[in-house]
């Protein structure tokens, strides 16, 4: 099909493609490939939402239909979105498009949970205020917090180990003891390792109630190096891969000019972030390996990813993430969307960096079709161990007395409230 939409595209035309990824996790990544493998340059990855905004919240028109049978994702989420792959013809003048419109986007709906999250309604700073240390902002690539805690209490009860094994300050661990549930986090630098634990400390200190521990490490040892009583006890593990060069940091005016600053995760070169593609998906592997090593029968783990540019094209990261999900024996459960706009009234709130900003709109200038980035990919994963039987395949959903989804945890050694590790 890509073979024959290459004939026809005129040179610079351009191929939009519509996907359920919410409902078929791999599904974008098998387009992508195929269509770059017939000559097709990746250009965009929108995200089209079929609920309506009302105020700050998402919700389903009255006539929404139930999904088909067989299309339902293993997960929770009621699928409300669509993925647009858009692809160019090398070549050519580059079609002009006009300023996007806003796209509707989904949020909660009652009790239905919608595979859009909302999780921009307040901004990066104000969601970190006074509930993180001022320290934590020196870090290039921080999750943010909204995303995490929406994870942890969908996937989780209190009481349940979550775990991130690339968690930097620690975003995933303070909104895991805030929301009480313990939490076990590896860093490799020791830089960061140390403001995660001072984190958990702060959080306890607020009044937090569950506990974590932090480990300075290589995740791609993780299975070795995690404490022993976390293994098969993680009820889920929330995560995001390094963006390396491609992120930012945060700029500062002068009269030189705008100067970049906390761009870099470190100088070490060991460090997965200053690794290219190949190697960055090969230690994402062995990551997930280790991940499933923890993950107690029916565990989740949920990953945050979104493409980047490589001279013009994107790369295809959240799928290459699936594919390594795969290779490391977990199965694709849901592929959902977490908003990086807020929802007013009925539009969209944007909230770009500067440079996302700035090179948008450079290559509308240019004519390239390119759209603000306003989303995260959420990749979710679910350990499936060749015993559990097929009666437990049933996603992520907890079901009272269910012995393989039961809430049995085991605490790992933790940080107490004054930072000191646990005996």
């Amino acid at each position: 099909m890509f073979a024959a939409c290459h004939r026809v595209l005129a040179p610079g035309g351009l191929l939009a493609v519509i996907t359920n990824a919410a409902c078929h996790p791999g599904h974008a990544g098998d387009i992508t490939a195929s269509a770059r493998a017939a000559g097709l340059v990746y250009t965009q990855h929108i995200i089209a939402v079929h609920a309506a905004i009302s105020g700050s919240r998402l919700r389903l028109p009255a006539e929404a239909p139930a999904p088909p049978p067989g299309s339902r994702p293993a997960g929770p989420h009621r699928p409300v979105h669509s993925d647009v792959l858009l692809f160019r013809l090398p070549g050519g003048p580059r079609p002009h498009q006009a300023a996007a419109a806003p796209h509707p986007v989904a949020m909660e709906d009652g009790d239905l949970r919608l595979s859009v999250w909302a999780t921009a309604q307040r901004d990066a700073r104000a969601q970190r205020a006074g509930r993180y240390l001022p320290a934590a902002t020196a870090h290039p690539g921080k999750m943010l917090p909204a995303i995490a805690a929406t994870a942890i209490a969908r996937y989780t009860q209190p009481g349940d180990l979550v775990a991130d094994p690339m968690c930097g300050i620690g975003t995933t661990l303070i909104e895991a003891v805030h929301l009480g549930r313990d939490a076990l986090g590896v860093e490799y630098e020791p830089r960061w390792a140390a403001l995660a634990a001072a984190g958990i400390a702060h959080a306890r200190r607020q009044g937090a109630t569950g506990t974590a521990q932090v480990v300075c490490g290589d995740a791609r040892q993780l299975a070795a190096i995690a404490p022993a009583p976390a293994r098969g006890k993680v009820a889920l593990i929330v995560t995001s891969p390094p963006y390396g060069p491609s992120v930012h940091g945060h700029v500062r005016a002068g009269a030189q000019g705008v100067r970049k600053f906390n761009n870099r995760y470190s100088r070490d070169p060991v460090n997965l972030a200053h690794h290219g593609l190949d190697a960055l998906l090969d230690g994402i592997t062995k990551i997930l390996a280790g991940c499933a090593a923890l993950l107690r029968p029916g565990g989740i783990v949920v990953i945050t990813a979104r493409p980047w540019r490589h001279r013009g094209e994107l790369v295809d990261l959240p799928s290459a993430v699936i594919a390594a999900g795969r290779a490391a024996g977990l199965t694709p459960a849901e592929r959902c969307v977490a908003l990086l706009a807020g929802l007013d009234g009925d539009r969209l709130v944007a909230r770009p960096s500067f440079f996302q900003l700035d090179n948008t709109r450079k290559a509308r200038a240019r004519g390239e079709p390119w759209h603000l980035i306003v989303h995260e990919d959420l990749l979710v994963l679910q350990h499936r161990p060749k015993c559990w039987s097929s009666s437990e395949h049933k996603g992520p959903q907890r079901e009272p007395g269910h012995p393989s989804l039961a809430p049995p945890h085991r605490r790992a050694a933790a940080h107490q409230a004054d930072g000191t590790r646990a005996a």
